[in-house]
């Protein structure tokens, strides 16, 4: 059986609700298992503060501890063994509706109460730390969430990373193939201790920029160089892919903006088909114009000069 809750936050019994609130802050960032990793005895403190601000930080059940009507468990007492009139097993909240029924816990946000120290964890649930099922003695350790950058290859390929939380923890984190942008991974027990088991660790993913390739849907779209004499007379270039570098067929009288696609060298769908790589042709001069290339250009200007039409 728990201890008193108010002597358990070290707090009177005619504490206002912002002095239970300021002690169990206190308690709960100095004996929380992530601050004392390894110590079976702060862990269990943790547990008992919780438990005791399950009870007296709700305002509804504080007062019904205080009429006796739930014990520092935050069970029903039966009548006739330290019970109120009315609230015996046969009346309400009693065996008549079914068992035992708890309130909900009073909600605390984790950010506020421990200044983000926790990697900006987040209630899993409802009591203080969270948890899915109702009252504090089973809830549910909090849920923690973290960002983690990686690069288009990891997302087309898949792969492993990892990723690091404020509070000091690093955890192997493997990339499904095809990963998406903004996609969230779920890691079961790896979040925050609670009376009901661990919270998860939920990783946001997001895709750092390319230097070469940018995405559109399923599709991989990049410029490709390729030289005058190319372009008019057509030829092989070498292009770069995600799968590695590839000959391409540039056909005669090329011209910028002319695409070229290479099927099966883009991103994968959700069932891991891959959609196809657009490769934007751009004709490009040499840095340094050669003087023969400049007499041809003048020649062809004079003697048969157009202006290009927009397309």
């Amino acid at each position: 059986m728990a201890r008193d809750p108010y002597q358990e936050l070290g707090v009177s019994r005619t504490a206002t609700a912002d002095e239970i609130r300021k002690a169990f802050r206190k308690l709960a960032k100095q004996h929380h298992p992530d601050a004392n990793p390894g110590d079976k005895k702060a862990e269990e403190k943790f547990k008992q503060v919780s438990a005791a601000f399950d009870i007296v930080g709700d305002a509804e059940k504080r007062k019904k501890f205080d009429l006796g009507q739930i014990d520092a468990d935050g069970r029903e007492t039966m009548r006739g063994f330290g019970g109120q009139p009315g609230n015996g097993p046969f009346n309400a909240g009693g065996f008549g509706r079914g068992g035992f029924h708890r309130d909900e816990g009073p909600e605390i946000d984790l950010s506020d109460l421990f200044g983000g120290m926790f990697g900006g964890a987040q209630a899993g649930g409802r009591g203080p730390f969270g948890g899915g099922a109702s009252g504090g003695f089973s809830s549910r350790g909090a849920d923690i969430k973290a960002r983690l950058d990686i690069d288009l290859e990891d997302a087309i390929k898949g792969g492993k990373k990892r990723v690091a939380f404020s509070d000091g923890r690093t955890i192997d984190v493997t990339i499904p193939t095809g990963a998406q942008e903004g996609q969230t991974l779920r890691l079961k027990g790896q979040g925050s201790p609670g009376r009901g088991g661990q919270g998860d660790a939920l990783i946001e993913l997001s895709i750092k920029p390319h230097p070469i390739y940018r995405r559109e849907g399923d599709a991989l779209v990049m410029d490709l160089p390729i030289s005058i004499p190319d372009a008019v007379l057509g030829g092989k270039v070498e292009a770069p892919t995600p799968d590695g570098n590839v000959m391409l067929n540039v056909p005669k009288g090329s011209n910028s903006g002319q695409t070229l696609r290479l099927k099966g060298r883009g991103m994968p769908d959700a069932k891991g088909k891959r959609g196809d790589l657009l490769a934007k042709l751009v004709v490009t001069l040499p840095e340094t114009v050669d003087p023969d290339l400049e007499k041809f250009a003048q020649a062809w200007r004079d003697q048969k000069p157009y202006t290009p039409k927009r397309k």
